[in-house]
């Protein structure tokens, strides 16, 4: 097993019953997931799930609640992901933004069309799990993140 697990951040934004999904190349296979990628050490938590959001779909992202830890191995690999998610706004799009790279739309799904899609199109299990801990109501305050700062 890998001894590094790859940590990662996800936004769950949804607007009038549909969510903000990103349509991309992982692999070489065309898969549907939340606006998500690494984080980076210099970065809180949040600033990487709001950057990634904008990288990934030109929206800007205001989180206000963090709905979970999800902790997913890869079938397939010798990889662990650490896959913290935020849900939150969607506020302003920049539609003449490039998307990163191997972003091939950003578009807005509603649940079922998520659910209906054959698992292998879904990035991973933690997709349709974090829309589900989402609309069961799962939340909490963002004040349960803390940066600890030391100055020597």
């Amino acid at each position: 097993m890998s001894s590094i697990p790859h940590i990662t951040v996800a936004a769950v934004i949804e607007r009038d019953g549909k969510y903000l999904m990103v349509r991309e190349m992982a692999n070489g296979y065309e898969v549907y997931n939340q606006p998500a990628g690494h984080w980076e050490v210099d970065e809180t938590l949040e600033d990487a799930a709001i950057r990634e959001t904008l990288e990934e779909t030109a929206w800007e992202f205001i989180p206000d609640a963090f709905i979970g830890i999800y902790r997913w191995k890869h079938p397939h690999k010798d990889e662990v992901f650490l896959r913290i998610t935020f849900s939150g706004h969607a506020t302003t799009h920049h539609p003449d933004q490039e998307l990163d790279h191997g972003i091939l739309e950003a578009l807005w799904m509603t649940r079922e069309e998520i659910a209906d899609l054959p698992e292998a199109k879904r990035r991973s299990a933690m997709v349709l799990k974090s829309i589900d801990d989402y609309e069961s109501g799962r939340r909490c305050d963002l004040s349960i993140l803390s940066d600890v700062v030391e100055h020597w």
